[in-house]
């Protein structure tokens, strides 16, 4: 049987797998994850904060776009959410007091009325009962005095009334006004930050796509960051190998200028073949199948995408 070795090995290295099949070593690359800064709004660039290698803190500002019409926008709310502050105050607090001593004069007004005619009815009805004084006038009287005390009636429940918030219906309604323009506000207020974003973590700046001056459009990138850390390794992992990788294995990292000892964690692995990764990352035949699988350096390991590296599976 040591002729089926013999060709079984000479296969293995016809194909490029020998070496894999040795040591288990794959060929790979670094990726950069990166963060690719951009505004929901189309505006000119109006200031560009940073510069490509520079590295940023968090918090830092990254660029501006043109707000002019945003803050105008902005004004336009807050006097919106002024007016239905006050309208709702209105409604609380019922009329105005300079109303209200209107109807308190017009009260007043009504009693002396009143205490006119109930006497002038007491007195028709002594001359009436003397006989000096007709009924007709006593009854004149009487209708007087009824039309007086409605009348201070009314104004007192229109002064009591006029004391009192609005009806509940327009206090609700009020303070839906209230609540969807502040809603507005506070969405003006976001649309301006994002307008002039600040650095989500420390990062280096790994790229800047426009200048001051130029039209950005909506949700278009104008800052890429890359933050410590945030690479991973991109392998190709032969068929044969398959069964020895799955997601959360430790595979080893080996690369030119690297120190011994690197390792990363199995994130992802295709469930799909393919060809060959791209030809500067390759040593093996175009026509044969791999897999593609994606690890984490582990803590501490700092490589810079586009790297090719070497990764050691099965350990």
């Amino acid at each position: 049987m040591s002729w089926i070795a013999e060709t079984l090995a000479a296969l293995a290295v016809a194909l490029g797998l020998a070496s894999a099949s040795a040591g288990h070593r794959v060929q790979g690359y670094v990726e950069g994850e990166y963060l690719r800064v951009a505004a929901p709004a189309a505006a000119t660039l109006e200031t560009l904060a940073v510069a490509r290698g520079h590295v940023v803190t968090a918090g830092a500002p990254l660029f501006a776009l043109d707000r002019t019409a945003a803050l105008a926008e902005r004004a336009r709310l807050a006097a919106a959410v002024a007016q239905a502050r006050s309208q709702l105050a209105d409604l609380l607090l019922g009329r105005r007091p300079e109303e209200l001593a209107v109807v308190e004069a017009q009260k007043n007004q009504a009693e002396a009325s009143l205490r006119y005619t109930e006497s002038e009815m007491k007195r028709q009805e002594e001359l009436v009962r003397a006989r000096v004084s007709s009924p007709e006038k006593l009854e004149s009287a009487r209708s007087a005095y009824e039309r007086d005390r409605a009348r201070l009636a009314e104004l007192t429940a229109q002064l009591a009334v006029s004391r009192l918030p609005a009806r509940p219906d327009q206090i609700q309604a009020a303070q839906g006004a209230v609540a969807m323009a502040e809603a507005a506000l506070a969405q003006q207020e976001r649309r301006l930050a994002e307008m002039a974003p600040a650095a989500p973590a420390d990062a280096l700046v790994d790229d800047t796509l426009y200048n001051p001056g130029e039209w950005v459009p909506a949700g278009s990138p104008v800052v890429s960051l890359l933050p410590p850390g945030r690479v991973k390794v991109i392998a190709f992992v032969p068929e044969p190998l398959m069964a020895r990788v799955k997601p959360g294995d430790r595979v080893g990292l080996r690369c030119d200028g690297c120190p011994a000892g690197l390792a990363a964690r199995v994130t992802f692995v295709a469930s799909r073949a393919e060809y060959t990764p791209p030809v500067i990352y390759s040593i093996g035949s175009r026509e044969k199948l791999v897999f593609r699988i994606e690890a984490k350096p582990e803590e501490g390991v700092g490589l810079n995408p586009g790297l090719p590296v070497d990764v050691e599976v099965g350990r």
